[in-house]
């Protein structure tokens, strides 16, 4: 991977848009005229993991919020506030929640690795390993990260879904579903963890259907 540095950067971006008008005359001004995606990513800050490529979707569809290893806790104001305003004012219909395979943040709190602050962070998911303690013993070595990064997807749904945030979008009848991901950087294909939570009730029933399916698919 060759090194780019700042100066390139604004060369790049040039470059970039001056394509963009070429290919597609207007492209900028429809960008100004309006925001209005259908779909919110939470996802993993992780710089291999873009939005918008993966889903195949163009600027201004998709509204994304990213952190170390795809958190989501009451807690975090900077998060929920990102929620609110895709549920509440941008009327978004789905929002998922995006893990992916060889999250670094997820390897660390399987294994105890001490990353600095990040540990106060990474203690979240310490937490999903703890919770999740037998699957992940009776799950083979290889195959615990990969577990653990799509359990801790599975959980971070759970956390949309009790949010405030969400309790209100649905108590007022608004249409909103919400799913759980997880991409592989291998193949740079996604995989429903079958998650999906469309609105009040069912929750737990469907969160014991995925837990179950992410031991089953291990066990396969």
């Amino acid at each position: 991977m060759t090194t780019t540095s700042i100066e390139q950067l604004f060369v790049h971006n040039k470059e970039w848009s001056e394509q963009m008008e070429r290919d597609r005359p207007g492209f900028f001004t429809g960008l100004m005229a309006q925001q209005k995606p259908k779909y919110m990513w939470i996802g993993c800050s992780d710089s291999r993991v873009p939005a918008n490529q993966i889903t195949g979707l163009e600027p201004g569809e998709v509204f994304v919020h990213r952190n170390v290893a795809n958190v989501v806790v009451p807690s975090d104001l900077n998060c929920l506030t990102t929620i609110q305003y895709a549920v509440d004012h941008l009327k978004v219909e789905h929002l998922m929640v995006v893990g992916h395979y060889g999250c670094g943040g997820v390897l660390a709190a399987l294994e105890g690795v001490r990353l600095g602050l990040a540990d106060n962070w990474t203690r979240h998911v310490r937490d999903i390993r703890d919770k999740h303690y037998e699957l992940l013993k009776a799950t083979p070595v290889q195959h615990r990260h990969d577990v653990l990064c799509e359990l801790n997807a599975i959980e971070q749904v759970v956390n949309v879904a009790q949010s405030t945030v969400m309790q209100d979008a649905w108590a007022r009848g608004q249409k909103v579903s919400l799913h759980g991901w997880c991409y592989s950087l291998k193949n740079g294909l996604i995989t429903n963890l079958e998650m999906t939570v469309p609105g009040v009730g069912g929750l737990h029933e469907v969160y014991l259907a995925a837990v179950e399916k992410v031991a089953q698919r291990k066990r396969d």
